[in-house]
């Protein structure tokens, strides 16, 4: 019975990124304006708590995590996102960990692939994402073990 539960977690869980590999520089993503970092952030953070649903992107029907991610950029840029972490991540620019800032993306490859999560970064090493099934959108760190053992890349939608 626990396989069967473990195996049920793991494709719900997939349901946050379809086929996809790492950011791509070459790929000309949208170029948001860097002064909309912040509302970024808050509009990520006044959606703490909202339920998890596979496939879900809007706060009443609750969010996978690109769906989350897609929503926020949304309703804080106005800049529309496919809902998939592979494509968010190819129209990313990748930065370097050691750069990343408020309202950058960060992926992780959590079921043996690239970009089977992502979240928004926070500032001070944290990070908002709706998480998986039965759980619901919060705030992890990226020193988390689960989080640092599957970290990927970092991507950024903002200019300059």
């Amino acid at each position: 019975m626990r396989f069967v539960y473990l195996l049920v977690c793991c494709l719900l869980l997939a349901a946050c990124a379809g086929p996809g590999g790492p950011p791509q520089s070459g790929r000309a993503g949208p170029r948001i304006d860097p002064a909309q970092r912040a509302e970024v952030v808050m509009t990520a953070l006044s959606l703490l708590e909202t339920q998890y649903r596979y496939g879900g992107s809007r706060p009443a029907q609750g969010f996978d995590c690109s769906g989350l991610v897609q929503y926020v950029f949304s309703q804080a840029t106005r800049t529309a996102l496919p809902h998939n972490t592979g494509q968010i991540a190819r129209l990313s620019r990748p930065v370097a960990r050691s750069r990343l800032q408020p309202g950058d993306l960060v992926f992780f490859d959590t079921l043996g692939r690239p970009n089977s999560h992502m979240g928004i970064y926070l500032g001070e090493g944290r990070f908002i994402n709706a998480p998986s099934t039965g759980g619901r959108v919060r705030v992890d760190s990226l020193e988390n073990p689960y989080y640092r053992k599957h970290f990927q890349s970092v991507g950024t939608l903002f200019g300059g």
